[in-house]
């Protein structure tokens, strides 16, 4: 019997011998608003849940937009993209690589409790029993995803499609901001601050604080802030005084230099009544000019909130 590598690799050199037109012709661009984000720009349908079309998707995948807003896993938009519109590559064309069971696991066990609030259970369409483990199979999950150069910047390697067995390729996107690599440094990316990205990523609180202390012991890393300023809150009171930020992940992401004074843009948690900061949140440092910009884009959206009410 064949290794799964070297199946992989006869399968890369077969399809390389087709003409670019044929195998191109399978794919398609992402044209689903919520997943142009995401670290793959080509997808393939029929997907998962045999939408036969990405407009079929859109309608499906948007009602997830509520939960999102929740901040209830970082997880969350990376897996219903896997599964409403999965990358589609050069070597898996027939096929479209699914998400990692692990990956749905964790979304839903972040989000389910959310759903049961509002009288919701975890669909049976996205059911992690079915997907693949990452020692049994080919997925993809945030930590996989390897950005190459070239025309298919983000090609898939079989071989890295799992983090466990490739602890050395991390991954580096604006939407998965930090990732720990195998000797355990983090690497946080760079994200450009737009009325765009402001808009897309729908921040619950937005402040101006001053960091006195960044923990990263146990569990859970935190930082501790003194707000000057609330720009925007939407769940949790937030006053002018000590406050905590929980971070998602050990990598700390953004980061937060003590002593200065930054523009903090996260998600709050109504039912803890906690200030986090996760993979979409935004630390800089704080400028007046920047301040008002982002109460400009504020102001913005109110008045297109209020114009469609009425």
């Amino acid at each position: 019997m064949l290794s799964p590598g070297l199946c992989a690799s006869l399968l890369a050199a077969w399809c390389a011998l087709w003409p670019a037109a044929v195998r191109a012709a399978s794919c398609e661009p992402v044209r689903i608003p919520l997943c142009r984000s995401m670290p793959w720009n080509m997808t393939k349908m029929p997907n998962h849940l045999h939408h036969s079309t990405q407009d079929n998707a859109v309608l499906a995948i948007e009602q997830f937009e509520g939960l999102l807003g929740t901040a209830c896993s970082p997880d969350l938009l990376f897996f219903l993209c896997a599964m409403y519109a999965p990358i589609c590559t050069i070597d898996f064309q027939h096929e479209p690589i699914k998400p990692c069971k692990g990956v749905c696991e964790r979304a839903k066990q972040g989000c389910e409790p959310v759903m049961k609030r509002y009288n919701h259970s975890w669909p049976d369409s996205l059911s992690c029993n079915e997907l693949p483990m990452y020692d049994r199979g080919v997925c993809i999950s945030p930590e996989a995803i390897v950005k190459a150069e070239g025309p298919d910047a983000y090609h898939q390697d079989p071989t890295r499609c799992n983090p466990e067995s490739s602890p050395d390729f991390p991954m580096d996107s604006n939407n998965f901001h930090c990732r720990e690599t195998h000797a355990g440094r983090c690497k946080c990316s760079t994200v450009k601050m737009t009325f765009r990205t402001y808009r897309r990523n729908n921040y619950n609180y937005v402040i101006r604080a001053r960091v006195k202390e960044v923990r990263n012991r146990g569990l859970e890393p935190t930082a501790v802030v003194e707000v000057k300023k609330v720009l925007k809150s939407s769940l949790v009171n937030i006053p002018k005084e000590m406050q905590t930020l929980y971070y998602s992940s050990s990598c700390m992401c953004p980061p937060l230099t003590p002593e200065e004074d930054h523009l903090i843009m996260g998600y709050e948690t109504e039912e803890t009544s906690r200030l986090l900061l996760v993979d979409r949140s935004i630390a800089l440092k704080w400028t007046d000019k920047l301040g008002k910009r982002v109460e400009r884009w504020e102001q913005t959206l109110r008045k297109r909130v209020q114009r469609v009410r009425q």
